[in-house]
C-alpha cells in the first residue's frame, strides 16, 4: 500500500498520507450516510406513508393512490454508494436483489413503470414534480419547492427518529 520512508522527513510524509487515506475514507463513508427524504409531487393528496406503504410503493406492490392516480416511485440507481440506507432499511436486500426487483415490478408496466431510475437528484426533483402521482426518494438537500416532502411513520426528514436519517 504505502511504500516504508525511511528517516524523519520520510515518517512525517508517512503519516501524512495516512491522514490524507483516513480522510478519504470518511468522505466515502460520509457520501453513503445521506439524509434521504420521500417527497411528492403536489398534485398527491398524501402527506404521510407508513413504512409498510413505502415498502409496497418501492417494490412495485401499490399500483394506485385511494385517489385512483397510479403510483410510481422516481429513485436513484440502488447500486449508487448514497442508496445504501435506502437498499438496506427499505427494501432490506442487496443492490442486484433491489435491481431484479425493480426490474420485475416494470415488467407488466410497460407504458407506466412503477419505478423510474434517475441520472441525478435533479433530474429525479424535476421528474416527480412533472409526474401527477409520483413520489421520490431523494437527498434532502435537492429538494425544491416544487413537490412536498412526505412523513414515513410520522417523521419528516431530519426530524429525530426518522427512517432514513443516514447518521444511523
Amino acid at each position: 500500500m504505502f511504500r516504508e520512508n525511511r528517516g524523519i522527513g520520510g515518517a512525517v510524509r508517512g503519516r501524512a498520507l495516512m491522514a490524507v487515506a483516513g480522510m478519504v475514507l470518511a468522505c466515502s463513508v460520509a457520501a453513503c450516510a445521506k439524509d434521504i427524504a420521500l417527497i411528492s409531487n403536489k398534485a398527491n393528496h398524501v402527506s404521510e406513508v407508513s413504512l409498510a406503504e413505502l415498502v409496497k410503493i418501492c417494490k412495485g406492490q401499490m399500483t394506485h393512490w385511494p385517489d385512483g392516480k397510479p403510483v410510481s416511485l422516481v429513485t436513484r440507481d440502488p447500486a449508487l454508494p448514497e442508496m445504501r440506507l435506502v437498499v438496506e432499511k427499505v427494501y432490506g436486500a442487496s443492490a442486484d436483489e433491489v435491481a431484479k426487483i425493480i426490474a420485475d415490478a416494470n415488467h407488466a408496466r410497460v407504458n407506466h413503470p412503477a419505478v423510474v431510475i434517475a441520472e441525478s437528484d435533479e433530474a429525479l426533483v424535476k421528474k416527480v414534480e412533472a409526474t401527477p402521482g409520483a413520489v421520490g426518494l431523494v437527498d434532502v438537500y435537492a429538494i425544491t419547492g416544487g413537490v412536498t416532502v412526505l412523513k414515513v411513520n410520522g417523521k419528516l426528514a431530519l426530524e429525530p427518529g426518522y427512517l432514513l436519517h443516514g447518521s444511523q
